[in-house]
């Protein structure tokens, strides 16, 4: 009994500053997320660089480089959120529901989200993101490649839901390939013309309706 002892009491000596380490490597990823967003919503994605995002966390580029490997990275932990919220959201809808129908409540019920300021969503944060794929020319071609990315896990998921073997079937590709091409339509539509259309929630509906007019399939059968 003596002899394990010191053993449990070295495992815990053990674990506790690990658990710390890892709180403040959370902390300061999170500090150089802020730092990114406030400098891109002030200056522009194109005019910050990778030291002035270090140095307004008071750390070196070195570390940033720790966290992260570019700049667009930075900005496309919001896109990643998105996503991830969007995936979630998808799982949960009623199994008896088509998939384009799901699909669209999903993301404009996620697009209404991050507009409101719910589900810890930063309004701020959405603006600013909406700004820096419209004005970069660079931010916007890596949302568009982290978008093609997160395809090959819409197809998974997809295919999940009818009961498809994404492998051997090809609905699943078309229609995770056709929600990725309403999503940009929706934006490109509020982009380059704003007067014309409301907002991107809004948009996105009206994009995810015609794909649900002429896409719309019925979920698989449960026997």
């Amino acid at each position: 009994m003596t002899a394990t002892a010191p053993e449990t009491g070295a495992a815990c000596l053990g674990t506790q500053p690990q658990g710390r380490r890892e709180r403040k490597k959370q902390r300061t990823r999170e500090a150089l997320v802020d730092a990114a967003f406030a400098l891109f919503a002030e200056k522009g994605f194109d005019a910050t660089t990778v030291e002035e995002i270090a140095d307004a966390v008071d750390v070196s580029s070195r570390t940033f480089f720790r966290y992260f490997s570019s700049k667009e990275d930075v900005a496309l932990t919001f896109q990643e959120e998105q996503m991830g919220a969007v995936f979630a959201a998808l799982r949960e809808r009623p199994a008896d529901e088509p998939i384009m129908t799901a699909l669209r409540r999903t993301v404009v019920g996620i697009a209404r989200a991050c507009e409101r300021g719910e589900l810890g969503f930063d309004t701020e944060r959405f603006e600013c993101m909406l700004t820096m794929t419209s004005d970069s020319p660079a931010m916007m071609a890596r949302s568009m490649e982290h978008a093609r990315k997160k395809q090959t896990l819409m197809t998974e998921v997809i295919a999940e839901r009818l009961g498809l073997d994404p492998a051997t079937e090809l609905l699943p590709h078309i229609i995770a390939a056709a929600a990725t091409c309403g999503f940009q339509a929706a934006a490109d539509a509020v982009r380059h013309h704003p007067d014309a259309f409301g907002s991107l929630s809004e948009t996105m509906d009206q994009a995810f309706a015609v794909l649900e007019d002429g896409l719309n399939r019925p979920p698989r059968d449960p026997s």
